[in-house]
């Protein structure tokens, strides 16, 4: 069962959107609402199957405001939210960008195999209906980007146009055509071997278990290379090795795409999008300038 589409799309509970964008000091003028999005699951849960929209200062021109659509991470697990991202959802806006900051159901909280993957590509499938009602927005080479558990959902979104029919998430309304992971887990089978219980438990079993989950879902072999990507990583990861991110660029390139891997010595898993991290202006920049970049082309 498919739930009906919201179209044009109504921004709702704007005082919660308003409440954390309050919490991030600033004197900026930058705007935020939250949609809810419909699922494709046959039921909802409003409390996460939503999106805050982050808007740039000003009045701008249709088609004009580059967009990046954010997902968290925290191991598909419940414990952690879309809130992490709200100061870099503001910094990122301004820097003139539409932001896309997305929550879905995790382990703990209703999701897991197969619903947080279609909550991901619902709430992706969901932008241009946002767009229809915040017209400003661009949709012209959109970016992805996500931190560990999101680093492998926004990779796995971007390449969702080569799935087969009857895979989660197959035949995407919308799609980004680049992406940023941040210390992402781009390869789930070695994630499992690495033992890692969080992505054993999302991924439904084991890969000699599951084989098809992995197959459908795992950013290392889904690969395309028509997709330009940026891995970024801290070299004192204990989490995702930062093997895990420069594997994955080496596989990129073999595949003829273009990648990049950013290393920042020293830094851990949570360190590298903490908000008074050292890393943290270089991934604001690395962020505006390749989503400026790619609006241009």
């Amino acid at each position: 069962m498919t739930a009906p589409e919201v179209s044009p799309a109504q921004p709702a509970h704007r005082g919660e959107a308003a409440r954390a964008l309050a919490n991030v000091e600033s004197s900026s003028d930058v705007t935020v609402d939250r949609y809810l999005y419909p699922t494709t699951t046959g039921d909802r849960d409003d409390r996460q199957n939503w999106a805050d929209v982050y808007l740039p200062p000003g009045e701008h021109e249709k088609n004009s405001v580059p967009l990046v659509v954010l997902i968290h991470g925290g191991g598909w697990e419940s414990k952690l939210g879309a809130d992490v991202f709200v100061s870099l959802s503001k910094r990122l806006a301004e820097r003139g960008l539409a932001v896309y900051n997305l929550e879905y159901r995790r382990v703990g909280s209703g999701g897991g195999w197969p619903t947080t993957f279609k909550d991901v590509a619902a709430a992706l499938d969901f932008v241009p209906h946002v767009q229809s009602a915040l017209p400003e927005i661009s949709l012209h080479n959109a970016i992805v980007v996500g931190h560990s558990a999101g680093g492998q959902l926004a990779m796995w979104s971007g390449t969702r146009h080569n799935l087969e029919p009857d895979e989660i998430g197959a035949s995407p309304v919308f799609r980004p055509t680049y992406a940023i992971s941040l210390a992402g887990t781009l390869d789930m089978r070695q994630a499992v071997l690495n033992g890692n219980p969080r992505a054993r438990r999302v991924m439904g079993g084991l890969p000699s278990e599951v084989p098809s989950h992995y197959t459908s879902v795992s950013p290392i072999e889904n690969i395309d290379p028509d997709m330009p990507i940026i891995a970024m990583t801290g070299t004192a990861d204990t989490v995702v090795p930062p093997s895990m991110s420069s594997n994955y660029v080496k596989a990129v390139k073999k595949a003829g795409g273009r990648g990049a891997l950013v290393t920042f010595p020293g830094v851990d898993h949570t360190r590298i999008v903490a908000p008074d991290a050292e890393t943290f202006p270089q991934i604001i920049e690395t962020i505006s300038r390749a989503a400026h970049d790619a609006h241009e082309d």
